[in-house]
């Protein structure tokens, strides 16, 4: 559906938008990604920012729900920071882990992403305050 040469489109998951198009942009190595934002993808945006894989993000309003920029890092020579963005909850199958049974992504060389009772945070945060949730994704 096209609506004012925008197109609209309706997402069944909203989170695995957001990694995709962090993904894809990190493959051209664009500067910034724009995304829909919610609470959650600024949530996941604060871990990814710091946890090291992005140098920021910021929300724009656009008089609608509002635009999250992510500015993508890269190395000094323009290596990837990014090497993997995974989505494992899905509305299909939720994921939910207990603190003890979280992943430890490549034996604590990456992270985690968790939503919990008390806002997205990574695996280490969550293992520091002894907090599970649903798995939303893994980043190294």
């Amino acid at each position: 559906m096209v609506v004012d040469g925008n197109a609209t489109l309706m997402w069944s998951d909203p989170i695995a938008d957001m990694l995709t198009r962090i993904r894809n942009a990190a493959a051209i190595h664009a500067k910034s990604v724009k995304i829909p934002s919610s609470k959650v993808k600024v949530g996941i945006a604060s871990v990814l920012k710091s946890e090291g894989y992005i140098n920021g993000y910021d929300v724009v309003d656009d008089g609608r729900q509002g635009v999250l920029r992510v500015d993508l890092k890269y190395g000094p020579r323009g290596e990837d920071v990014l090497h993997r963005l995974h989505r494992e909850s899905r509305p299909g199958r939720r994921l939910y882990c207990p603190v003890d049974a979280l992943p430890k992504v490549l034996d604590g060389l990456g992270i985690a992403v968790v939503s919990t009772s008390r806002g997205v945070l990574s695996d280490r945060v969550c293992r520091e305050q002894k907090v599970g949730g649903e798995l939303l994704c893994t980043v190294y």
